[in-house]
């Protein structure tokens, strides 16, 4: 099993990335995938999750500026980050929402944002 993101990058105060992340695994349609960012000195926290149901949530600091999606047939979740901020700064993962069907963290893809 191997979770492998990519996208990240540098972007300036306003500026658009988008990310993407491979699951290879055989259930990845019956997950609820996560995308998660830990940034220097900080614990690693949830930024959106969509579920197998296509159903999204958002932490209320990305709320209206990010965008999560899947795409079942490639196995990939996407993370659509607009109007970036310098508080965004951070090496993103994704990974299951639940910590039982969580794979082994991958290396994640950094972004950072210039003011």
């Amino acid at each position: 099993v191997q979770l492998q993101a990519s996208g990240g990058g540098l972007a300036q105060a306003g500026g658009s990335l988008t990310l993407s992340c491979v699951a290879s695994l055989s259930n990845f349609a019956d997950i609820a995938m996560t995308w998660y960012r830990q940034a220097p000195g900080k614990e690693r926290d949830a930024v959106a999750t969509v579920t197998s149901g296509y159903t999204t949530y958002y932490k209320e600091s990305v709320r209206g500026r990010f965008t999560i999606s899947r795409d079942n047939n490639k196995n990939t979740v996407y993370l659509q980050m607009d109007n970036l901020q310098p508080e965004d700064t951070a090496r993103y993962y994704c990974n299951a929402l639940s910590p039982n069907r969580q794979m082994p963290w991958g290396q994640g893809t950094l972004v950072t944002v210039s003011s």
